[in-house]
């Protein structure tokens, strides 16, 4: 069975909680490496997702205003 894509909404969640776990300092260096990473990775996704989002947008206004 295949993996459920993860949404933006999800993906941010997952970040918000990565996030208060460093800021609460609950994570030691080694699991702390891994989470930074992880983030980066979050992050990366989440911006793709809004390029992405961005262009599909740009693209509708463009096709209403030509039709206009």
């Amino acid at each position: 069975m295949a993996a459920k894509k993860e949404t933006y909404t999800e993906a941010m969640a997952r970040l918000e909680e990565i996030v208060r776990q460093i800021d609460a300092n609950e994570l030691e260096l080694d699991v702390l490496a891994d989470k930074i990473k992880e983030a980066n990775k979050i992050i990366a996704f989440c911006s793709d997702k809004l390029t992405k989002a961005d262009a599909e947008i740009e693209k509708l206004l463009q096709e209403k205003r030509q039709s206009e």
